[in-house]
């Protein structure tokens, strides 16, 4: 019996993922909290606080960076507040924007509608279906939105913690603090995992598995099984790990580091 376990617990010590830093930018980007990459343009779209985490002062905004590392256009959409997650649907990307979800015409580069979540006030996270429904969480209210044909309403509440989002088929997957959940299409919650610090990004790793961020500085791997394991731990350094990005077909994440004011590049391994 102890050679199984023995045995057991070397196997799945083994199969435990690794970060290999692949490039990361110099320290100018004004303070990054999510990255939407686009890989037909081998762009990455990062929302820039810049000043306050929740200011209204109209100096945040959203840049572009190549995929690469390289090429970096901080003014690209400028005037928002203190831009977090980013979704989008065809060419519109959606920016949860405090109070407003802003919508930006890709192709023309400029803003093009604010819609106004009714008593918002920390506005965080977005996820876009692929049938072009948003999903937009209000940190400080503890409620998610649902934004249809721009109409929003109340589609979740007491969602203590309510922050990163992801829209997979009919279910949405949402942080409730450090527990990972997930609503089916008829509102069904269940948990399916739980880290030690409270969860901000969420990106599926394509069979059931997820990778996730916590703002303080670390990323967690969870399995379909319900277990976890940190494999990137920043936050001595305080480097924080935001609303990440991922292409799940060359297994790179890209990181915004909010504080630290760059992006990190890692290869899954």
């Amino acid at each position: 019996m102890v050679t199984i376990l023995l045995f057991s617990a070397i196997a799945a010590n083994a199969q435990k993922h690794k970060l290999v830093k692949l490039w990361e930018t110099d320290s100018v980007v004004a303070i990054p909290e999510s990255v939407l990459p686009d890989f037909n343009k081998h762009l990455l779209y990062i929302s820039l606080v810049d000043g306050g985490g929740w200011d209204v002062d109209g100096i945040g905004g959203i840049a572009r960076l190549g995929t690469d590392g390289r090429n970096y256009d901080s003014t690209w959409i400028t005037g928002l507040n203190a831009p977090k997650g980013l979704g989008r649907f065809e060419n519109k990307i959606y920016a949860a924007d405090i109070s407003e979800v802003v919508v930006v015409d890709i192709s023309a580069g400029k803003l093009i509608r604010k819609i106004a979540i009714p008593g918002a006030s920390g506005l965080n996270d977005i996820t876009v279906t692929d049938k072009g429904v948003v999903f937009v969480s209000d940190s400080k209210t503890s409620r998610i939105w649902k934004i249809k044909n721009d109409i929003p309403s109340l589609y979740l509440e007491n969602i203590k913690g309510a922050n990163g989002l992801k829209a997979i088929k009919d279910d949405l997957i949402f942080a409730e603090g450090v527990s990972l959940m997930k609503a089916d299409a008829h509102k069904k919650i269940t948990k399916i995992t739980e880290v030690p610090e409270p969860i901000d990004g969420i990106e599926p790793v394509g069979n059931g598995d997820f990778l996730l961020t916590s703002w303080i500085g670390y990323i967690y791997y969870a399995q379909a099984n319900g277990r976890e394991y940190t494999m990137l731990d920043t936050h001595l350094e305080k480097i924080n790990t935001a609303d990440l990005g991922y292409d799940p077909v060359k297994r790179i994440l890209y990181v915004p580091t909010f504080f630290a004011k760059k992006i990190i590049a890692f290869k899954l391994n």
